[in-house]
């Protein structure tokens, strides 16, 4: 990793549901600003990873850090408040609300709304229309029209989520997930369901995330033209282990890389 600050580091990292070891002993790090693949065939516990690190999971052994934090110790809202962000395989918006609606979600874990700004309770305070909290509401819509224009939904931000073509509402996940300017975000199969030339667009749109916004990225996904192009590392999952890792070029030559995607084993369940 270079000079890249360690951001996140995971250590032997095992679950296992039933008689059926989903993760045993899974390792490796994220510098800041870094873009890393998280790849396998179905079944090799890449969503599995996703759900430890946002705490919808508690592993059954090993470590997970973030900056020095023991992600272990936490819960699900208390990783979001750390500067974690996800996305999720199937799109999770609600259908009836607009897409500007839906990015505000993202910023309720993080707003002082959420901590109180006066001494009386926030839905208190918000029913009496006081001056603080609307100032918080002002900021905050504030706040997720910019990441709606940056990734090109401003023009749809009056729209129910329901209105909206599939491609566009995976879209409005991802500015969900971004709007409380995470420093880790987590993708969750971004790409799938998506066109060739969205699938091109969300690589530039990562890139751009990245760079202008300085988070972190680890992606889970299967579109194998998007995790090369976009991805500066990669780990390579099989059956809950780690059985590669380095740059793409490495990773694409590896013979167990090879064997995992080309072979004749059998996955028991799909990530």
């Amino acid at each position: 990793m270079g000079l890249l600050c360690v951001m996140l580091v995971v250590k032997d990292l095992s679950i296992a549901f039933g008689g059926l070891q989903a993760l045993n002993r899974v390792s490796f790090s994220l510098g800041a600003g870094e873009i890393v693949g998280l790849i396998g065939p179905n079944g090799a516990g890449k969503t599995t990873v996703l759900n430890c690190l946002s705490r919808f999971l508690s592993p059954d052994a090993g470590a997970m850090w973030f900056e020095g934090i023991d992600l272990r110790r936490q819960r699900a809202h208390q990783v979001v408040r750390l500067g974690i962000a996800r996305t999720f395989q199937q799109v999770e918006l609600f259908a009836s609300l607009s897409v500007l609606d839906n990015v505000l979600v993202g910023l309720h874990a993080a707003t002082s709304a959420g901590r109180s700004l006066t001494s009386l309770p926030p839905v208190l305070s918000a029913a009496l229309g006081l001056p603080g909290m609307r100032r918080e509401e002002k900021r905050m819509r504030a706040q997720a029209m910019e990441v709606l224009t940056f990734v090109g939904l401003a023009d749809v931000a009056g729209w129910p989520a329901h209105a909206l073509p599939f491609g566009v509402r995976k879209r409005v996940e991802l500015a969900r997930a971004l709007v409380a300017r995470p420093k880790l975000l987590l993708l969750d199969e971004p790409a799938a369901g998506l066109n060739p030339y969205e699938s091109a667009a969300l690589s530039d749109l990562l890139r751009r995330i990245r760079d202008g916004y300085g988070c972190a990225l680890l992606l889970v996904e299967h579109d194998m033209s998007l995790v090369m192009g976009v991805c500066e590392r990669i780990v390579v999952l099989d059956f809950g282990e780690v059985i590669a890792e380095g740059s793409p070029a490495e990773v694409q030559n590896h013979p167990a890389v090879i064997q995992a995607y080309l072979g004749t084993r059998s996955y028991a369940e799909a990530d």
